[in-house]
């Protein structure tokens, strides 16, 4: 007996585009059982994790600052997954963006004018665009696997980080904690309501939003990483440069994970710390393929994500959840998402194969 995975002759593209519902509806259920077992009624633990949240007005704008640098994040994986360019970076990409910034910001305090603000925010973008074209340079001049390299470029990133913010960048007067000093108020993103903390960066997220759907919806470029990521030999055949096409996927999106790490920085903490992450660019992952590489799509896949984050944060304060909550929607979730794309892209065929045993007895016997 044997279990096989054969390709459907014709794909359904309203099941693709229902798939991501149909694995939010799975890990809810799932979720519920979860919380059954850690005796906690899941009505309630759900209503504390996705309705309790956003029920007035701050929760709303804190919807939208862990909503930002996701978008940013997702936004720019989408164009390196729609070339098939496997970027796993974007959080070594954030945090280069913020070390970056910051170790501008820390150096221009005294600086009143708002030139300041956009020199910061060019900084952490250039820096977060250069880290993704390390992955770029091994990819086209080596060959290397950029799923590897990537990721381990994040750690790397990582240790940077933790190095300057204990050492170069760590402020003299902040009672040996590791941080920054705070920026100045011409570095800093101004707010948008007096009552919350989203700031400026959604400005940026949502131009980033059109831009990025311009490029892969309405410009040649965009048709030409479709196609790159479709077949690369059709790309060659046709004269698309696959190199230049890899370098630009990925400053692309190293740029926009840097934008997201700079936007940190210098709107809701106003500092570097070691924390000004939690995960941002793996989650960012999740968001681009339930998003469906779409920019309307990881609008609201984001949306959904930053509510876990903050829901997982309520929950866990108020009811005594474990810390890896959000974590565990998260990969939950992008379980289903994949495990219905199997469904929907392939048909499972078992096949049943019988093998008719034959006595040692009636062997012998034939060879007499």
């Amino acid at each position: 007996m044997l279990l096989s995975l054969e390709p459907r002759g014709q794909q359904s593209r309203l099941m693709l585009w229902c798939s991501p519902l149909l694995a939010a509806v799975l890990t809810l259920g799932c979720g519920s059982l979860l919380f059954i077992a850690l005796g906690h009624d899941p009505l309630l633990t759900l209503h504390t994790l996705l309705i309790a949240p956003i029920s007035d007005l701050y929760g709303v704008s804190e919807l939208l600052v862990k909503a930002l640098p996701i978008l940013l994040c997702a936004l720019g994986l989408a164009v390196a997954y729609q070339a098939r360019i496997w970027n796993i970076g974007a959080e070594g990409q954030l945090l280069l963006g913020a070390l970056a910034g910051s170790a501008l910001a820390v150096n221009i305090i005294d600086l009143q004018s708002r030139w300041a603000l956009v020199l910061i925010l060019l900084t952490g973008t250039l820096a977060g665009a250069a880290w993704a074209g390390l992955t770029a340079w091994l990819r086209t001049r080596f060959n290397a696997n950029e799923i590897l390299t990537s990721i381990m470029l994040n750690y790397i990133a990582l240790n940077l980080l933790l190095f300057c913010v204990h050492g170069p960048l760590k402020d003299p007067a902040g009672f040996n904690f590791p941080e920054s000093a705070m920026f100045g108020d011409a570095s800093r993103l101004p707010l948008l309501m007096e009552d919350g903390r989203v700031h400026a960066g959604v400005y940026f997220a949502l131009l980033a939003l059109v831009a990025v759907w311009v490029l892969l919806q309405k410009s040649f470029v965009g048709f030409q990483i479709k196609v790159l990521g479709l077949d690369k030999r059709a790309a060659g055949f046709v004269g698309f440069r696959e190199k230049r096409l890899i370098w630009l996927a990925l400053l692309i999106s190293g740029g926009l994970a840097g934008l997201a790490g700079v936007c940190e920085v210098t709107g809701p903490i106003g500092q570097l710390v070691p924390q000004v992450s939690p995960g941002y660019g793996y989650a960012a992952i999740t968001v681009a393929f339930l998003g469906r590489l779409n920019p309307i799509g990881i609008l609201f896949s984001s949306l959904l994500m930053a509510l876990l984050y903050i829901g997982g944060e309520s929950a866990q304060m108020s009811m005594n959840l474990p810390q890896a909550i959000t974590q565990l929607f998260q990969g939950m979730m992008l379980f289903f998402l994949l495990a219905s794309d199997v469904l929907i892209l392939y048909r499972p065929r078992l096949n049943l194969r019988w093998v008719r045993r034959t006595s040692t007895t009636a062997v012998q016997a034939g060879a007499l």
